[in-house]
């Protein structure tokens, strides 16, 4: 079926079901995350190991007009506001300029965003701004170039610190900056990265680390958990918590403190220690066509298998109906039965 592009005749006003994505404890899904691949090109230790994975038969992985089909099943009639496209790494996608412009040509108009870990994002940030993406993330964990490589083994620490000028320069503000403190890695780090966001006027969002590692060896015990960050940061940069940040949240995972004396902000998310999952909004498309309801679901259900079958759009609406229905309550990381998801981050999509 062919993609949605300007010109195109107007989309149907929304059906009934817009706005129906609720499950039974009554959260709303408004926040599609779309996987555009698993493939990634770095090799973070927290998320697979050295040699990478086994990747997705390229068949089997979504096109465009697939893509931008089930997206528009979303925003038409179910009540999607905000597409953020993630993976493995979206920018190994080389249509990805033209794919932002066929998804924020949608109507009513998401918001377009995109997780990345900035590799190729210096070259790209503009073509993306002028595709109409209207914001990002970029993963960065250090910035020191020994440990970047430790991390990642890849020596591409500056390829992602001129992406994220790149895109400061394209405009894509506030650009977010997504951090994961590992014990005995990076953890000294904390100040010296506010310090860095801060004069680079980014805004750094520090994330526990999630069981979602390929390997499994994830440890509660070697979390550096959200409180932990917290009291690293202040002695050297007070933190102030704002009572209008805490009530405009709503549904986002980041509480949010501002540097005292000073205009800058940090976030920090406590998916782990303080989870969030009674606000939450979000549902996931996996790169292959599978709906999850939670990144740490055990279960999926299959878009693509109706679409290529020649499913017509109530009909795939309804099998999104009916899976957002049956999300669980939380993640239940808690829970001594919790079992870490088959899939690792990179296949799910962040």
């Amino acid at each position: 079926m062919p993609s949605v592009r300007p010109g195109d005749e107007p989309a149907p006003a929304p059906g009934p079901g817009a706005g129906a994505l609720r499950d039974r404890y009554g959260r709303v899904a408004t926040d599609l995350r779309i996987s555009l691949t698993d493939r990634c090109n770095l090799r973070c230790t927290y998320c697979m190991p050295a040699e990478g994975l086994d990747w997705m038969p390229h068949e089997e992985v979504l096109d465009d007009a697939e893509v931008v089909r089930l997206a528009r099943i979303g925003v038409e009639r179910l009540g999607i506001t905000t597409l953020r496209l993630t993976g493995g790494e979206p920018l190994l996608r080389k249509d990805l300029e033209h794919l932002v412009a066929e998804l924020t040509a949608l109507r009513p108009r998401p918001v377009v965003a995109l997780t990345t870990n900035g590799i190729g994002l210096a070259r790209r940030a503009d073509a993306l701004a002028a595709a109409g993406l209207d914001r990002i993330n970029v993963s960065l964990d250090t910035l020191q170039a020994d440990t970047f490589t430790k991390l990642t083994r890849r020596r591409r620490l500056d390829d992602v610190l001129a992406g994220v000028r790149a895109a400061r320069r394209a405009g894509l503000d506030p650009v977010k900056i997504n951090t994961v403190l590992m014990r005995g890695v990076n953890d000294h780090e904390a100040v010296p990265l506010l310090r860095w966001a801060m004069e680079e006027g980014v805004q750094l969002r520090f994330i526990e680390q999630m069981p979602l590692d390929a390997q499994h060896a994830w440890e509660r015990e070697t979390m550096v958990t959200a409180a932990e960050i917290r009291a690293r940061i202040e002695p050297h940069l007070p933190l102030v918590e704002d009572p209008a940040d805490a009530l405009a949240r709503g549904s986002a995972p980041a509480e949010l403190f501002r540097v005292a004396g000073t205009e800058h902000s940090v976030g920090i998310i406590a998916a782990v220690s303080k989870p969030f999952c009674g606000s939450c909004d979000r549902v996931r498309l996996t790169a292959d066509g599978q709906i999850r309801t939670c990144l740490f679901s055990r279960t999926e259900s299959d878009l693509r298998g109706a679409l290529r079958a020649g499913a017509d759009d109530a009909t795939i609406a309804d099998r999104w109906l009916v899976a957002v229905a049956g999300k669980q309550a939380g993640h239940g990381i808690d829970d001594p039965s919790f079992l870490q998801p088959d899939r690792p981050m990179s296949a799910i999509g962040g």
